[in-house]
């Protein structure tokens, strides 16, 4: 029998075999690290100009969600309080969110224990544990990027996060309460990645609200800081908060009003997320915007 170096042929392609077999991790998931540019055709009214007052059309909020909606002032946010909050992590993918993503590599066992996260809007980072921790307490503290960890489901990267600080669904006052859970999974299609969202909500959401947003690697992207310095925008008497009180709201009516919607579908609910829902839409009185500027005017 032929031989190379005192093996046989047998041999050699055995030592092949197991060459390409430590070569080649068992398990091989898709990477998410990189520079991530996102893509705003989805949503682009929502996520740019920003979302109507009275939009909650596709949300299934509860009753107590449209109440604090309904009472929310924009000009909540030029309190300085207000002025430097990050995005809380299960909306921060909406953006302006340039992303970056890195891992933490343990260099005996060459296991990813951990994935970060940087976006560009007030440059929050978040940790992804990947090293099978526990998450802690009840009584932890609770932050806006919360305590996530996460594992590989093939090549998804699921993502669980508890311990956020009160946060949104919608722009709008639309309210995400601290007890909420979310799912996040992260699919990568090349130099395309999609980020599904699923917040359950006890106090606010009546059913699982489930978004995806999407990112396109840019491998020339360069993220800037983001300082900000809170100061004293408008001269307001002490301990005053904008807002509106219940049933004052002059700005409801004007979204159903301006697209011809029937009031009680901008208001929202679980429903409203079925096309089935438009079926029943057919039966109600589309808002005019006669009676939306006279609401206003009042």
């Amino acid at each position: 029998m032929r031989r190379w170096n005192g093996y046989g042929r047998a041999g050699f392609a055995g030592i092949l075999l197991a060459a390409s077999f430590f070569a080649i991790p068992a398990f091989a998931q898709l990477d998410p690290s990189g520079e991530w540019a996102p893509l705003f055709h989805e949503d682009f009214p929502e996520r740019i100009p920003g979302p109507e007052i009275g939009d909650y059309l596709g949300l299934p909020i509860n009753a107590g969600a449209r109440l604090r909606a309904d009472t929310w002032d924009a000009s909540l946010l030029s309190l300085p309080e207000h002025q430097c909050k990050p995005h809380p992590s299960d909306y921060a993918w909406r953006g302006p969110a340039n992303l970056r993503i890195w891992k933490d590599v343990d260099t005996e066992t060459q296991k990813v224990t951990a994935f970060h996260t940087h976006i560009s809007w007030q440059a929050p980072e978040r940790v992804i544990w990947m090293d099978g921790r526990p998450h802690p307490p009840d009584y932890a503290a609770h932050t806006w990027q919360g305590f996530s960890t996460g594992k590989f489901e093939g090549d998804m990267l699921t993502i669980t996060t508890d311990h956020l600080k009160n946060g949104w669904i919608r722009r709008n006052g639309v309210p995400r309460s601290d007890r909420a859970t979310v799912s996040e999974h992260l699919l990568r299609h090349g130099n395309y990645m999609t980020v599904v969202v699923i917040v359950n909500d006890p106090v606010y959401l009546t059913e699982p609200f489930i978004r995806t947003t999407d990112f396109e690697m840019d491998a020339r992207q360069s993220i800037a800081p983001y300082p900000c310095e809170a100061v004293v925008e408008v001269i307001r008497p002490k301990g005053a908060v904008p807002s509106h009180l219940p049933g004052t709201n002059k700005f409801l009516a004007e979204f159903p009003a301006t697209y011809g919607l029937p009031p009680q579908a901008a208001r929202g609910g679980a429903e409203t997320m079925y096309p089935e829902y438009r079926l029943k839409m057919k039966d109600m009185k589309p808002a005019v915007k006669a009676t939306a500027t006279a609401a206003r005017q009042k």
